[in-house]
């Protein structure tokens, strides 16, 4: 592996912020507030202006380059991580794995919690060494020739975990994606995934058995609702993800539009979407993706899951011991619990206060808290 260090060019910043100055604005409904087709125009020029005169990328820049990364080639690919060995005497890795549409940003509030507890008045012994990378073709790692899905990104993780950074076993955890992606290590790695942690549960691994209850019932009318509000993105990027790929690559006003949007409404916003998410962090994940050219491959991964789990076929149960966290806001419904068991050995669920779907991002305290009970409950 290759230490990397994050330093963008000022010209790949200057384009962006003369591309976002010219941006050609659409047309909005007279009762465009409120959200209530989409991204408000009006929030989305304060966001704009503040992009182009007040934010640093600089200082982001700095903040990312705060703890060790590095890049590793995984089947030919460039792959990026942070890697940050913890306090503990005893190795205790911890793989945290992103989504779409956030990134590694997700977790850097919770880098010190989880590696370093003793600085936050914690045990040093429950310190993990943290391994984060980012999805291919997201952020700084290196596109796959054609997408693929989070089966064949867990089969990278695996290679990254014992044949680069060389632990005979591990544990994860993630949301979003990476609750797919740490689910598909817990099935097809079992042997070195000691346990998973998700904050999500991919509602693609349920379907409804013969003898429903009235509450399993009510969780998939809840998905369906869900899909009807929420996942026409989904539809786009699982089956024609290179037409909106162009659009958004060409516009970043039209990527900042099409990402806020999902911050406002799968966080724990209640509607003010800066309650949760301040300009400069949700403009520093936008950037994460403008300035390496990822806006299009990030979307591959819903198409190589599309082809990688084609509907009606069958995801094998996971029997390493599985943590799930049940954050309030999630957009995804969670399942009750007797039905995640059909699909996890659940070995501890946890009704969290507060957060969303970006919930180490939201919650960073409750997040890792969380994450550290679980993993010293199954004896990791």
């Amino acid at each position: 592996m290759t230490p990397f260090t994050i330093q963008v060019e000022d010209a790949v910043i200057d384009s962006l912020r003369r591309r976002l100055a010219g941006a050609r604005w659409a047309t909005a409904p007279a009762d465009d507030a409120g959200w209530v087709y989409g991204t408000d125009a009006a929030w989305l020029h304060g966001l704009v202006d503040h992009w182009i005169t007040a934010y640093d990328w600089r200082a982001a820049e700095q903040q990312l380059n705060r703890w060790p990364q590095f890049k590793a080639s995984l089947n030919g690919l460039d792959i990026h991580f942070q890697y940050i060995k913890g306090s503990s005497a005893r190795p205790r890795p911890l793989l945290l794995t992103h989504g779409w549409p956030g990134s590694i940003l997700e977790f850097q509030a919770c880098i010190e919690r989880l590696a370093f507890p003793e600085r936050r008045g914690g045990d040093a012994r429950e310190g993990f060494d943290l391994v984060i990378p980012s999805l291919p073709g997201y952020g700084f790692s290196a596109a796959p020739p054609r997408p693929i899905g989070p089966r064949a990104v867990a089969a990278l993780w695996r290679q990254l975990m014992v044949e680069v950074l060389g632990y005979k076993e591990f544990a994860a955890q993630g949301g979003d994606w990476g609750a797919a992606v740490t689910s598909w290590l817990g099935i097809d790695h079992a042997d070195v995934t000691r346990a998973i942690h998700l904050n999500m549960l991919p509602s693609w691994v349920f379907t409804p058995s013969d003898s429903a209850t009235v509450s399993e019932l009510a969780y998939h009318a809840r998905v369906a609702t869900v899909r009807s509000a929420e996942l026409g993105y989904f539809a786009i990027q699982s089956t024609k993800p290179q037409t909106v790929a162009l659009a958004l690559t060409d516009s970043p006003l039209g990527f900042a539009a099409w990402v806020c949007e999902k911050f406002r409404s799968w966080g724990d916003t209640r509607g003010d979407i800066e309650s949760r998410f301040s300009r400069d962090t949700l403009i520093t994940n936008l950037m994460i993706y403008l300035v390496n050219d990822a806006v299009g491959p990030a979307l591959w991964m819903y198409r190589g899951r599309a082809e990688e789990s084609p509907p009606g076929s069958r995801v094998p149960r996971v029997e390493v011991p599985t943590g799930v966290a049940c954050f309030p806001s999630e957009f995804i419904p969670y399942p009750p619990r007797i039905v995640a068991e059909r699909a996890y050995a659940v070995a501890r669920w946890t009704e969290m206060g507060a957060g969303g779907h970006f919930a180490a991002m939201e919650e960073p305290v409750a997040f890792s808290d969380e994450v550290r009970a679980f993993f010293s409950q199954v004896g990791y």
